[in-house]
């Protein structure tokens, strides 16, 4: 029998992973908090597009639930791969709320960004919890049932999903997970989950706050030498506190961790390697100059920034092993005031 998904957060991420999934003949539930969201996808079907002609496409086979209709999920046959994909303060209620709805040797899956895979397993155990690293993959919500993706496919030349048990082994869950996110692009096995967290973790910190607290776009951001040598500085200090912590860093696209680091740090040869990397990646996506990381998208829309659980997270870890991150406390400290309606996104926020 074929396994049953659900997914837990039908947003940008979650909405697009769980829209290929059903797209490719598998038993999904998409459960979303948003009406709005799940009203347009069961009157259209949830449209998704990209950069090319083959990525638009409409998913109408899906299955969809309002929070309010969780419970019905008991009529059915038992949940046998559960993605979370809400934000990261949101995990703990999203994964009680499938918790009830399990099968026996059902899992939870962390769709997300941060390391949540701790708060996961605190409620459904460390057995049950699994981690899925999305690798630039770039998607909006831009409206109720319409998903874009702002970057190109990874396929064979930039792996996307990187599926990974906690403990390090590559088990036949981890492949089947493997097999099933191929279609809807690159997968493959982790044995260093921590690591390829933390490595998204230093690229999503490098960007969201940044996007957040100026309202700028990626290339607008990449353009700007004064802030974008505020990124790397972000970039290099979750570096040095991913190193103490002892994680086995993976390349941050294309970038090497320790020489991230050492362009932080103001080795003229690092900062240029860097630059040069940063500028030319910038330069080759041609929506670069409208894409906007998700906490920028938050920050538009209102809602509640991930801030406190991103660089506010690495700020607290260098603490603990005693790195300083003043460039993370900092970026902290606007987005939260941004946030609250203290301040209002601008690029002099960096600049002075």
């Amino acid at each position: 029998m074929s396994k049953r998904i659900a997914v837990v957060g039908a947003g940008a991420l979650g909405g697009y992973v769980g829209g290929y999934l059903a797209h490719s003949g598998h038993d999904v539930t998409l459960i979303d908090m948003w009406p709005e969201n799940i009203e347009a996808i069961r009157a259209r079907g949830l449209e998704l597009d990209g950069l090319s002609a083959e990525e638009k496409i409409t998913v109408k086979n899906a299955r969809t639930m309002h929070l309010t209709e969780v419970q019905s999920l008991a009529k059915g046959k038992p949940i046998d791969i559960a993605c979370v994909a809400v934000k990261s303060y949101d995990t703990e209620w999203a994964t009680m709320l499938i918790k009830p709805y399990l099968a026996p040797g059902g899992f939870v899956v962390s769709l997300q960004n941060c390391l949540n895979e701790e708060k996961i397993a605190a409620i459904v155990g460390w057995g049950k919890t699994l981690g899925v690293i999305a690798s630039v993959i770039s998607v909006e919500l831009y409206e109720p049932g319409r998903i874009r993706r702002m970057a190109p496919k990874g396929g064979a030349q930039h792996t996307v999903f990187r599926v990974g048990e906690v403990h390090g082994i590559v088990t036949p869950r981890v492949e089947e997970l493997v097999a099933m996110l191929s279609a809807v692009d690159s997968s493959k096995p982790t044995t260093n989950l921590w690591g390829e967290r933390w490595s998204k973790l230093c690229l999503n910190g490098m960007g969201n706050g940044v996007a957040a607290a100026t309202g700028l776009s990626g290339k607008e951001r990449d353009t700007n030498e004064t802030i974008r040598r505020f990124s790397i500085k972000l970039g290099g200090e979750a570096v040095r506190v991913g190193q103490a912590l002892g994680f086995q860093l993976v390349s941050l696209r294309k970038m090497d961790p320790q020489r991230l680091a050492l362009a932080a740090e103001g080795h003229a040869d690092a900062l240029a390697e860097v630059e040069q990397i940063i500028q030319a990646r910038s330069a080759a996506n041609p929506r670069a100059g409208i894409q906007r990381p998700s906490m920028a998208q938050d920050m538009r829309k209102g809602r509640r920034t991930e801030i406190q659980l991103m660089n506010g997270y690495i700020a607290e870890k260098g603490k603990l092993v005693g790195i300083p991150t003043p460039a993370h406390e900092k970026i902290t400290e606007l987005v939260t005031r941004v946030e609250r309606g203290e301040l209002k996104p601008s690029a002099a926020l960096l600049e002075g």
